[in-house]
């Protein structure tokens, strides 16, 4: 019951959560504050107000309670899909995506995809209902009407999703008049990267009409966009229609929260300004009898003031987040109106504070403060280069050694899963839809049986779980087993096992042809939307040129979800009788041939003979990962050893010998004869 309450807390909008949480509910303005004041008599012609202290210190506390509770909101709005495209209310949501040319181009796609599966698994998921458009030139509809979701829709939505492609033009109007048309929603979601077609007079006057005496508020985003054009449209679109609007830019630096201070830094503004606030913790916290290191107090003065300062400088264009950050304003000028009455004043009026503790030295008092800070804490290198002022856990620093062992113990057996099977000669084949192109050159003619060998292992354990597949075998001409991919049935298999024993080992290395030949199908494309990734085993260089087939490698694959992978075999030298190839090469020429070929189009390079494997971008990314955790194991062991150093120096360790004392020389005693007794003898 509490999870599902706070759920619920968590997923109003602004306007919704601030009814029960702003300054007025909590009764923190300052008409509260001054009817909790007691007028004295009249001092000539203006009026005299007499406080008690404890209400202004209970007052200030309140009100940076509220400010604090602003900014974990402010937070918790700028975590995962909720930064890219607000909070999505409505529980029968219909989706308009865009996916012109502007938006999903230009190597887009694949992050806006992503971003849409976290929107999906995040948000949407948790709806009654949903209704998925994606709109360019043409629409494209997931279903005809509003669906309930389940596991069922909830896959075909991710599936929908991920087969987005660019698609011309931006015909807003034309998807709204659909969507439209569709019953039971009451919410709608506009997601637009790019400037509509239509003009903004035209769109305004056709949502007018049509949302007239209807409540159908639009959500609008305005997705990684920097045209004026595109927020202006859908500024007004959410205005005319009582909906919300949304801005998102990745490029954009200026984002709340970006900024953070340092201890330091906060110290140094706090002594300059408002020291007095620490003053009103100290009181408070002096009261609850709590005790707290400097660090813990002072990192929590300092979450305090950042909502404060970052309001006053920065803009975010977000309905949700503005009004919180608006609320919080409030609560500043309230605190300045404190600060005003402590000089007593408030406007024409004169204002005293009654059994107030007076603090004759402020200055010094923050300054002892600092430091015990800095006594207290240990110097530590940061990754920018600076240093900072860290708190040692050693017990915390202990179970986080114990954590990065078992990562690196978890890192070692999927090394070693890596290198066994045909995931040593293939690495692994992680799409659902590929392709094989096997270089079957006359250079290859001493070792096709290698090549066979190495599919049948592919065919028997990574295969068999795939949409679908095919095999092209490429010399001077590229052959196909199939003339388009099949799914990897028994019986497919079985039939490509037949037709790679009957490999033979001719002609060049016309890479190119063969890879047109796998991307260019048509037929490919109808049936299953094409290949998702290429995996190309060789043992030289292509007949072509690095620069043109990377090149063109590169433009192929950009703006869309191919990828394209290399394995390379090493093979002896090339021997007198062997015939040899058209483009000769060494093995590290070829090796950096194939690795470059790889990562152009998006893929991993995979290196690898009868001994093992040479090299592998998928155990490289791993081995990476453990040098850090090493790295990270070694950072906190510095750190205990500061630590005990910085005791020593103290004379904890001294203490304690003290207390234990010497160790005491026991007397030797010896040992005595054993020879029977008389009594015992008898």
């Amino acid at each position: 019951m509490l999870v599902t309450h706070v759920n619920q807390t968590l997923a109003q909008t602004s306007e919704e959560w601030l009814q029960n949480h702003d300054l007025s509910y909590q009764k923190i303005t300052l008409k509260d504050l001054l009817l909790k004041g007691k007028q004295a008599k009249k001092s000539g012609n203006g009026k005299h107000l007499v406080f008690d202290a404890s209400v202004i210190t209970e007052m200030e506390y309140k009100l940076n309670m509220a400010i604090e509770q602003y900014h974990k909101r402010v937070k918790w709005l700028l975590k995962g899909s909720k930064k890219l495209f607000g909070l999505v209310k409505g529980d029968r949501v219909g989706v308009l995506i865009d996916s012109s040319d502007a938006n999903t181009g230009f190597g887009r796609l694949q992050d806006f995809q992503q971003s849409l599966l976290h929107l999906m698994d995040e948000q949407l998921k948790t709806k009654k209902s949903l209704f998925m458009l994606s709109f360019g030139s043409e629409l494209e509809c997931l279903w005809n009407n509003a669906m309930d979701l389940n596991l069922r829709t909830i896959e075909e939505a991710r599936d929908f999703i991920r087969g987005l492609h660019p698609s011309g033009g931006c015909n807003l109007l034309k998807a709204f008049k659909k969507i439209l048309q569709v019953k039971d929603l009451n919410s709608i979601l506009i997601i637009l990267g790019n400037c509509p077609d239509q003009t903004s007079s035209v769109l305004f006057d056709y949502v007018q009409q049509c949302l007239l005496c209807r409540d159908l508020p639009v959500h609008a985003v305005a997705y990684d966009t920097s045209n004026h054009l595109t927020h202006e449209t859908l500024k007004k679109l959410a205005d005319h229609s009582k909906g919300r609007y949304h801005c998102y830019n990745s490029s954009d630096d200026r984002e709340v929260y970006k900024v953070r201070w340092s201890g330091t830094e906060c110290l140094e503004y706090l002594i300059a300004t408002d020291s007095y606030i620490i003053m009103c913790y100290s009181i408070h916290y002096s009261k609850m009898k709590i005790t707290r290191c400097w660090g813990e107090f002072l990192i929590y003065i300092e979450g305090v003031y950042e909502l404060i300062l970052i309001s006053t400088l920065l803009y975010h264009q977000s309905f949700d987040i503005q009004l919180l950050l608006k609320e919080a304003q409030r609560a500043v000028d309230v605190i300045s109106k404190i600060k005003q009455m402590r000089t007593g004043m408030l406007g024409d009026a004169l204002v005293s504070i009654e059994n107030e503790v007076k603090y004759s030295s402020v200055g010094s008092f923050i300054y002892l403060l600092y430091l015990f800070y800095q006594k207290a804490m240990q110097q530590f290198e940061w990754h920018d280069g600076s240093t900072k002022n860290v708190h040692v856990d050693v017990a915390m620093l202990y179970e986080y050694q114990k954590q990065l062992g078992s990562a690196v113990k978890t890192y070692e057996r999927r090394i070693e899963w890596l290198a066994s099977g045909s995931r040593k000669i293939w690495g692994t084949i992680c799409e659902k839809r590929v392709i094989l192109l096997v270089d079957t050159s006359v250079s290859n003619q001493a070792y096709i049986i290698h090549l066979q060998h190495s599919l049948r292992l592919l065919m028997e354990q990574q295969l068999g779980n795939k949409q679908a597949f095919n095999i092209i075998a490429y010399g001077s001409h590229p052959k196909m087993w199939k003339p388009h991919m099949v799914k990897p049935n028994p019986e497919n298999l079985q039939s490509a096992w037949n037709w790679v024993q009957n490999l033979a080992a001719s002609g060049g290395r016309n890479f190119m042809s063969a890879f047109r030949a796998a991307t260019e199908n048509g037929e490919d494309i109808k049936m299953f939307g094409g290949p998702q990734a290429l995996y190309v085993i060789s043992s030289g260089i292509p007949d072509q040129e690095e620069d043109v087939v990377c090149s063109f490698v590169s433009e192929c694959t950009t703006g869309s979800e191919l990828k394209l992978h290399t394995v390379l075999f090493s093979i002896d030298d090339y021997s007198v009788s062997c015939v040899l190839p058209t483009r000769y090469a060494t093995t590290p020429q070829t090796a950096d041939y194939l690795r470059n070929l790889a990562h152009s189009g998006n893929g991993r390079f995979h290196w690898f003979r009868e001994t093992g494997v040479i090299e592998s971008d998928d155990v490289t990314a791993i081995s990476r990962e453990m040098d850090r955790a090493v790295h990270y194991s070694q950072r906190c062991s510095m750190l205990v050893d500061n630590l005990s150093s910085q005791m020593i120096c103290n004379g904890d360790f001294n203490k304690k010998k003290k207390k234990t004392g010497e160790i005491k020389q026991i007397e030797f005693i010896e040992p005595r004869p054993t020879a029977l007794t008389l009594a015992r003898m008898v």
